[in-house]
């Protein structure tokens, strides 16, 4: 492509970048991105170091439970098993062995199973990504109409029982829940399994598969959505209340709007704003809910799974864990972050 004296000041390079280079990297939005991604992997660095120190200096460690599983408390046998598994070694030779293996993205082996962790997590990474996605799906499906009733007629009859659900919903302990609807709807009504991701031995495939696992995730699913399910909704009803008292509402209205299309477009759509941002702040609950969840439910998830390497002191497991539960969480509040610039372009991030 020929190109004239004329056009050269338009690409001439200026602190080693083209003008459309550099307009590229003072975009706003780019910052914002590279900024918050520097964010989320400093979270995992910090969240991985702090793990990885408060697990050695907590009292006993996998020889322990070796030993006491092996009925042996011989001094030289335990040493030995020290050595072999490097547990010997400074605290801060053992820390900067593991951020090398890290680096080398290999997380170790677990002990328990002599079995990569990589390969464990795997395997429970998709059944927990599941429930959490249909637990705060749920959530979100109770949340959106329970909110809009109870803004729509606020202070109201209808406003008070929705205040008196989410309140139940918020203070009652996962446990409990879970244990009631186990009750309910599988020893007594017979309609739900009570554990499990799917029936064992049954050899169902296509449809049939899809139904039983979605039998077996509904409790597990409603148990783990319900505290969000009342966040999600108290929020919500607040943001709605607010926006409802905004000139472009009341424009709306004066206009002769439908009061369906002025609370489920106009109104909706503003409010939603704190909502996203709250579905991303929670992922980080929602994974620490899991490990009750599961456990009650037999779900074989991520949760479950690092309660049993805790129980069995399987620290290169429980690290594992952390470090893909960290990423997970920083991986979602940063991609809310973005949706977030995306839908509200007024707010500064700077």
């Amino acid at each position: 492509m020929f190109v004239s004296a004329n056009d050269a000041p338009a690409i001439r390079a200026t602190d080693g970048l083209p003008i459309h280079g550099r307009n590229v990297l003072r975009s706003p939005f780019l910052r914002f991105t590279l900024r918050r991604l520097c964010g989320s992997l400093l979270l995992v660095f910090l969240t991985v170091s702090m793990t990885f120190v408060l697990i050695e200096l907590a009292p006993g460690d996998m020889v322990d439970v070796m030993a006491g599983e092996a009925g042996t408390a011989d001094p030289g046998y335990i040493e030995q098993l020290r050595s072999a598994y490097g547990l010997d070694r400074p605290l801060l030779l053992r820390y900067a062995h593991y951020l090398q293996h890290v680096a080398q993205f290999d997380l170790g082996y677990s002990f328990r199973v002599n079995k990569s962790v990589v390969d464990l997590i795997l395997q429970r990474l998709g059944p927990s990504a599941l429930l959490m996605a249909a637990a705060t799906g749920l959530a979100l499906l109770g949340a959106i109409p329970l909110a809009l009733l109870s803004a729509r007629f606020a202070d109201g009859f209808v406003d008070r029982v929705a205040s008196m659900i989410t309140l139940i919903s918020y203070a009652t302990p996962s446990f409990l829940i879970g244990l009631t609807l186990i009750l309910v709807f599988s020893v007594d009504l017979r309609w739900l399994p009570s554990g499990g991701k799917d029936t064992l031995f049954s050899g169902l495939t296509g449809w049939s598969r899809f139904v039983d696992i979605a039998q077996h995730l509904i409790l597990p699913a409603v148990t783990l959505g319900a505290f969000h399910f009342a966040v999600y909704t108290r929020l919500l009803r607040a943001s709605l209340i607010n926006v409802l008292h905004e000139d472009f509402v009341r424009t709306a209205r004066a206009k002769g709007l439908s009061e369906l299309r002025t609370f489920g477009v106009h109104a909706l759509g503003n409010a939603m704003l704190p909502l996203v941002t709250m579905v991303g702040v929670q992922t980080g609950a929602l994974l620490g809910g899991s490990v009750v969840v599961e456990s009650i439910f037999a779900w074989p998830g991520l949760g479950r799974l690092a309660y049993e390497a805790i129980a069995q002191r399987d620290t290169n497991l429980l690290i594992a864990i952390v470090m893909v539960s960290t990423f997970v969480v920083a991986a979602v509040n940063f991609l809310v972050d973005i949706l977030y610039f995306w839908l509200d372009p007024r707010i500064e991030h700077g």
